[in-house]
């Protein structure tokens, strides 16, 4: 079992003090976690991106599954079955983005950079680097398209956000 550490408190102390903002005018207690607009988006960790923003949607309208690059792992086709079958998810949209990290190098350049950096060796890690992007936007639409525990009738998509223009290119996927 493992024992609990203290919260970090002045690590936090921005986060706490904003929370306390937030609470003062919260407005979205009746939310449930249905998507309300039967979206879900795959997008980048990039803080550059505001998922909400860039579809012009608002909180409890749309899923939002993030990790590095947008990619489709083994994690976001698992929470598609979940967000389609419990959450009201009906379309998804697979939203990678301009001048993203993922793309600018293979996983022997994010080893060793990490390594340069930290000293940490982290080739036991698969960070799933992409160099076409354009193509890996493809085969991940059709990685969903062909989950066979996805409903057939799930709507798949895919687009390049610009995080320079604020832009949505649609891709033929």
């Amino acid at each position: 079992m493992t024992t609990p550490r203290p919260f970090p408190a002045d690590s936090f102390s921005d986060v706490l003090a904003a929370n306390g903002h937030h609470v003062d005018g919260f407005t979205d207690s009746g939310l449930t976690g249905f998507a309300r607009r039967g979206l879900a988006i795959v997008t980048c960790m990039d803080s550059r991106i505001d998922p909400l923003a860039v579809v012009g949607m608002s909180p409890g309208d749309v899923k939002i599954l993030r990790n590095a690059g947008a990619r489709v792992t083994d994690d976001v086709l698992r929470t598609l079955v979940l967000a389609t079958y419990l959450l009201g998810v009906e379309r998804v949209l697979v939203m990678p983005h301009t001048d993203c990290r993922m793309a600018k190098g293979d996983e022997s350049d994010i080893h060793r950079l990490i390594a340069e950096r930290s000293g940490v060796d982290t080739t036991s890690v698969r960070f799933a680097t992409v160099s076409n992007q354009q193509q890996q936007l493809i085969d991940d639409v059709a990685a969903i398209r062909g989950y066979k525990l996805l409903p057939s009738a799930l709507v798949v998509a895919g687009a390049i956000y610009d995080v320079h223009s604020g832009a949505l290119t649609t891709v033929d996927c």
